[in-house]
């Protein structure tokens, strides 16, 4: 369980501190370096939740915290924590509750069905709040397009990766 959670947490304050620093995907739009490591987020959450809803807020609340440190002592922009701050509280929340009623699915069904909800709500969520009045509106309808194309790729290649053990996931999510 502390892997995925400690993997989680670093993703989330790598994300924040390069959120900034743009590449562009030809066709996509743009990206920001952040979200090619977010998007391992959402795979690393759906790891924690064979453990349960508790731990998945718990390491939403430790990310939380790290972000206000980030912010404090790597002088990572407000509007940067802020954005991040409501948009993982509240697509992380939607994911959560997604994932749980997927239960009995296979674990690819989860992580995908939660990842329909929660990817295009994070990146809308996040770049509105960040970044609106700094990008002109076509730029930001870019980013925010490409930030999802590249949070479900990275998420993707991340639920390909399954621990040896994670084929127990299934049954300690349903019993716990």
């Amino acid at each position: 369980m502390i892997q995925p959670m400690l993997i989680y947490i670093l993703a989330v304050l790598i994300a924040n501190y390069t959120a900034t620093w743009f590449i562009p995907l030809p066709v996509f739009g743009m990206v920001s370096v952040g979200t090619l490591v977010f998007g391992v987020t959402f795979t690393q959450r759906d790891r924690v939740h064979r453990f349960g809803r508790r731990p998945v807020y718990l390491m939403i609340f430790g990310a939380a915290v790290g972000m206000v440190l980030e912010s404090l002592f790597l002088e990572v922009s407000w509007r940067i924590i802020t954005a991040s701050f409501i948009a993982i509280i509240l697509s992380e929340t939607a994911d959560t509750e997604v994932y749980h009623r997927l239960l009995k699915r296979p674990w690819m069904q989860r992580v995908i069905g939660s990842n329909l909800v929660s990817i295009p709500l994070d990146s809308l969520l996040f770049n509105v709040i960040a970044f609106a009045g700094v990008f002109a509106p076509a730029m930001l309808t870019a980013i925010i397009f490409g930030e999802i194309v590249a949070k479900f790729a990275t998420g993707a290649l991340a639920a390909l990766w399954r621990p040896r053990n994670d084929h127990l996931s299934h049954q300690v999510a349903i019993s716990g």
